[in-house]
């Protein structure tokens, strides 16, 4: 996400970078070329001349000209001013309320309404421990309360049977009434939508909030829709008493205008973002978090959270076992490849890590997921045998493997080497004294196994993090002959 603009932010920001001092017109040229990357990020022009005038007001004063590094006094003042435009802070949702908590979800027919519902159901089962019901309020199109109840099934979350005839505002009130008797603690109503803000939908939600009143309406738009989604916030909000918006598809938008004009112009936090097709594909949206991704600065702390939530304790804690005897073999490089592929595949894990300008090179060599894919169809086509003791693979077993997995020689090859690398400093690891003793080199106990062996306990050869393609305190490093990975 973000990525034409942050992209065309760090060529600005090098520039500055590379001054050992500014001048009031080093600044001001570099604002404009800031407000042309907005523009063509599809920044609504109010909110991009807005957003420059106040950073370079702030930039040309003396703070900056007369700074020891200018050129980082006026990133930081960028960063700060995106932090500003998207929200501030993270916005919590509301529901510390008499239970059942009412939320209710709103949006145009397509903006992926039924699926964000389903998402955030799963997310407040899972993470918030609530008991959760969810109810389907569009009759209009077909088969869509059908699908609410696949999608609950799915995320294992509750939705109520459904009643054929009923209109809305009767689910609702039902849903309601259910909600209470059955001791639920939020009620998710999925509304129906048009295409197109029209006066039977806005009287439609209206006389549904009134029969529910909800704690919480979430409007919930397509980012890639670009100005076109703050135009229909503005719509909703025109009408409707909106709390927050749910930005769908945001791993899709590289020019991310949607989501830097929405809180500017409609005055709504947005609250959660939609970053895959999956159930699980819902992130809170952390304004401080998103402006360092698109600055390039990396996200770490959203990084260590999924990691936290995807990484099987059981597997790490046997594979720490295995590294702290020296020992690393193809079995313990296929789990931690599967941990990857759990929390993203490369593309994902790069776009949160510092510096991933420096990185884009090797990840597009690396052809992102396609790259763990090969690397794990070739130890699926080994034997148990041939995993545990790479070393009896000869040139025969090398063709069977390619064979099998629609590899060559050559990249069978590569892996191996891989493997043999990585293994060879992990016993030089082992003879530093393991993980503690590298800790220790890094601020203590607690130092970089907390940062670091925190995503994966056990830590990774080279320094890295137990994740091979994690770097450790230096940044990203990619294991040795990774980046010649791709499709043939």
């Amino acid at each position: 996400m973000f990525d034409s603009l942050s992209d065309r932010l760090s060529g600005v920001f090098d520039k500055l970078r590379g001054r050992g001092a500014l001048n009031e017109s080093d600044v001001r040229s570099a604002m404009r070329e800031v407000r042309v990357a907005l523009l063509e990020a599809d920044v609504a022009l109010p909110v991009a001349r807005d957003f420059v005038d106040k950073v370079t007001e702030r930039a040309v004063g003396q703070e900056v000209l007369r700074s020891v590094t200018p050129g980082q006094m006026v990133v930081k003042f960028v960063h700060d001013a995106l932090v500003e435009m998207l929200g501030s802070e993270a916005s919590e949702l509301l529901i510390d309320v008499n239970p059942p908590a009412v939320i209710m979800m709103v949006g145009l027919q397509g903006s992926g309404k039924t699926t964000s519902t389903a998402k955030l159901a799963k997310r407040l089962t899972e993470k918030g421990r609530k008991r959760v019901l969810m109810a389907s309020l569009d009759v209009a199109r077909p088969a869509a309360q059908e699908q609410l109840a696949v999608l609950g099934r799915q995320a294992g979350v509750d939705t109520l049977p459904v009643v054929a005839g009923q209109q809305p505002v009767d689910i609702a009130r039902r849903a309601l009434q259910s909600a209470k008797l059955q001791a639920y603690d939020v009620l998710l109503l999925d509304t129906a939508g048009r295409l197109h803000v029209d006066d039977l939908l806005m009287a439609e939600m209206k006389a549904v909030a009134e029969a529910s009143r909800p704690a919480e309406t979430l409007l919930v738009v397509d980012s890639l829709t670009g100005q076109d989604a703050v135009n229909v916030a503005n719509g909703f909000s025109a009408d409707i008493d909106l709390t927050g918006v749910i930005l769908t598809r945001l791993d899709g938008d590289a020019r991310g205008g949607a989501a830097l004009s929405m809180r500017a112009v409609t005055g709504k936090p947005i609250k959660f973002a939609g970053t895959g097709e999956g159930l699980d594909a819902l992130e809170a949206f952390h304004p401080e978090r998103i402006a360092g991704r698109i600055l390039g600065m990396g996200d770490v702390v959203s990084l260590v959270e999924r990691a936290a939530e995807t990484i099987q304790v059981e597997d790490a804690e046997k594979l720490a076992a295995k590294m702290a005897k020296g020992k690393f073999d193809l079995d313990d490089l296929r789990m931690q490849i599967q941990q990857m592929q759990r929390m993203g595949g490369l593309g994902a894990l790069a776009s949160m890590l510092p510096g991933i300008k420096g990185v884009k090179g090797a990840m597009d060599k690396a052809q992102d997921g396609k790259a763990l894919v090969h690397l794990e169809a070739m130890m699926s086509s080994m034997t148990a045998k041939e995993r545990a003791k790479p070393d009896v693979i000869n040139a025969k077993r090398k063709i069977r493997i390619a064979k099998g997995s629609g590899t060559t020689v050559q990249e069978v090859n590569k892996l191996l080497k891989m493997h043999q690398e990585m293994s060879t400093a992990m016993k030089r690891l082992r003879k530093m004294g393991g993980l503690g003793k590298l800790a220790a080199m890094f601020g203590g106990k607690g130092g970089i196994e907390n940062a670091l062996g925190g995503m994966a306990p056990g830590g990774m050869p080279g320094g890295g993090a137990a994740l091979p393609g994690l770097g450790g305190a230096g940044g990203f490093n990619l294991p040795p002959g990774f980046d010649k990975f791709s499709k043939k």
